[in-house]
């Protein structure tokens, strides 16, 4: 398959385009530039690899947890280019988790297969979910419902690895214990999720494709930050 994906759900903007069993990646600044610079960046890289928005079969996006500019960014871009691919026919588009590509990243670069991903949601917080691969089945078994909460509230199983890009904000706060590797939810790891979300029927209209958000606010209040770091270590305790 022909195959375009792109994660703009942090602060790295990654890209990938494969071409049967070829694959061209690219990285750049994501945040506020990644608005700006990721078509110009997604048609050099369809033109390295030798296609078009009319070759494409499928395009693939982190929906999140994530930025929120970030997320609205890359769903509104898939939903435009899937609409004008194959001469406005229109291809599929395909929306993954974030916390799963950070849980492939993770195996893909570490060998991890008992993962608790995990993401920088600043404001004092981190999105979160644990992760663990089925061999025998080709996929990953996730929390249906991912968490959002402090970073101390994240409490890995005996053995388990935390990974994903939250580890430099909040340092010894966030699972101490554990073992720790940097994941992003590269695009290189959406490419890999593809074939068995699709094999699972996740690709949909590109009219159907929203982004994942957790935190139902932007913005909270100093008394509302204060409250939920006081209720950590309760939420700590009711837990051991």
């Amino acid at each position: 398959m022909n195959l375009l994906a792109f994660d703009t759900s942090t602060d790295t903007l990654s890209i990938a385009v494969r071409c049967g069993a070829a694959t061209a990646e690219h990285t750049g600044p994501g945040g506020a530039q990644a608005s700006a610079s990721l078509i110009p960046a997604v048609r050099q890289l369809l033109a390295q690899a030798g296609l078009s928005f009319d070759t494409l079969d499928a395009i693939v996006f982190g929906r999140g947890p994530g930025s929120f500019t970030g997320l609205r960014t890359a769903c509104a871009v898939a939903q435009g280019l899937a609409f004008g691919a194959r001469g406005g026919q229109g291809v599929p588009v395909l929306p993954v988790d974030t916390l799963l590509a950070v849980a492939e990243a993770a195996r893909l670069e570490h060998g991890c297969t008992q993962v608790v991903a995990v993401l920088d949601a600043r404001m004092d917080e981190v999105y979160h979910a644990r992760c663990e691969w089925l061999p025998a089945e080709g996929r990953w078994q996730t929390d249906a419902d991912f968490g959002l909460g402090a970073p101390e509230t994240v409490q890995p199983p005996q053995g388990w690895t935390v990974a994903g890009n939250a580890q430099a904000a909040y340092g010894g706060r966030l699972a101490p214990g554990a073992p720790h590797v940097l994941a992003r939810p590269t695009a290189a790891a959406l490419l890999s999720l593809t074939p068995a979300l699709l094999a699972a029927g996740g690709a949909m209209a590109a009219g159907d494709a929203l982004p994942r958000y957790i935190r139902d606010k932007v913005a909270q209040t100093t008394a509302e930050r204060a409250a939920l770091r006081a209720a950590a270590p309760a939420a700590i305790s009711r837990q051991t």
